[in-house]
C-alpha cells in the first residue's frame, strides 16, 4: 500500500444514517454503536490525510420527488423513497460533521444508487490520481459498501474494506457480510490494522514493487 496509490471512500456518512433524527438512524444506530464505526471512520480519515492519500466522499442524493430513479422503485430504494431520505440540500442528505470534506478531499457527485462506481466518475478520478488501492467503510456493510467493493475489485484496483468503520441494519446481516463476502472481493481489515500499513508503507512497498 502507497500512500499516494491509495484513496479512502467513504460512502454515505449522511445526517439521514449517522444521526439522531436521521431518518434511517435508527436501522443501523445499533451495528454503528457495536463497532464505535463513526469513531473508527474519523481516525481512518486522519490517519489517511496525514500520511497524503487521498479521501473521497461518496454521498447519495435525490432531488425532492425522487425524478431520478423509476416511478415504481423496489429493494432498497423503495425504503429511501419511502422514509424520504437524502434529499438534495437538506440537513439528512449533508454528511456528519465529523466527516465533514476538508481541503484537498474529493466529494463524488451524481451517486444515485448502490455502486459508487454506477453513476459518478470516481473510476476517471481514480485512474487520473493513479489510485491502485481503494479503502471503502461506511454504509450499508452489505449494499452500498459491498456494491463499491465488488466494482472496484473488478475493475483490478487492490480492494480493503474496513470491518469496524462499516455499519448494516442487523448484527446478522453485518457479521455474514463480513465473514463471507468480503473475503472474496476484498482484504478485510480493521481501522488499526489500515493505519499501520499506512504508516508502514514506505518500508513495505519499496520491498512489494507496486
Amino acid at each position: 500500500m502507497i500512500p499516494g496509490k491509495t484513496a479512502l471512500v467513504m460512502i454515505e456518512f449522511q445526517n439521514d444514517f449517522t444521526s439522531d433524527g436521521g431518518t434511517l438512524h435508527a436501522a443501523v444506530a445499533d451495528v454503528m454503536d457495536s463497532t464505535h464505526m463513526l469513531d473508527h471512520a474519523v481516525e481512518a480519515a486522519d490517519a489517511t490525510r496525514r500520511v497524503g492519500a487521498t479521501i473521497i466522499h461518496s454521498p447519495i442524493s435525490f432531488q425532492p420527488g425522487y425524478y431520478e430513479i423509476t416511478d415504481h422503485p423496489y429493494g432498497i430504494l423503495a425504503g429511501v423513497v419511502d422514509s424520504t431520505s437524502f434529499v438534495k440540500d437538506t440537513w439528512g442528505a449533508a454528511i456528519v460533521d465529523q466527516l465533514a470534506p476538508k481541503q484537498g478531499d474529493i466529494v463524488l457527485e451524481g451517486k444515485r444508487g448502490l455502486d459508487a462506481f454506477a453513476s459518478t466518475n470516481i473510476d476517471f478520478i481514480l485512474r487520473s490520481k493513479g489510485i491502485q488501492t481503494v479503502v471503502l467503510c461506511g454504509f450499508l456493510t452489505n449494499c452500498c459498501v459491498e456494491s463499491t467493493m465488488r466494482s472496484a475489485y473488478e475493475r483490478g484496483y487492490e480492494v480493503i474494506t474496513l470491518t469496524d468503520a462499516v455499519a448494516a441494519t442487523s448484527q446478522g446481516e453485518q457479521e455474514a457480510a463480513i465473514k463471507y463476502d468480503y473475503p472474496m472481493f476484498s482484504k478485510p481489515m480493521t481501522t488499526v490494522q489500515y493505519i499501520e500499513a499506512l504508516n508502514g508503507a514506505g518500508v513495505e512497498d519499496s520491498s512489494r514493487g507496486y
